[in-house]
């Protein structure tokens, strides 16, 4: 797959899965919405570390940066 994810994505989508698995194990967040935020934080890390959202595929969206053709 191709990379579409930048380094500020992939760090903003692991401080956001830390927190989620925080509020899950002190008992902010339980039940059913604790499970869904516990894979959600799954999902999170996994794309983080792959570089690859694959929602972000069908729509052509990439967080990496351009690159610049400097002037030869």
């Amino acid at each position: 797959m191709k990379k579409n994810m930048g380094s500020a994505d992939k760090v903003i989508r692991v401080i956001l899965a830390a927190v989620m698995v925080m509020l899950y194990f002190t008992n902010t967040v339980s039940g059913t919405l604790g499970i869904i935020l516990l894979a959600l934080a799954v999902v999170f890390v996994l794309t983080s570390f792959i570089g690859t959202c694959p929602l972000y595929l069908p729509f052509g969206l990439s967080s990496l940066r351009k690159k610049i053709n400097a002037p030869h």
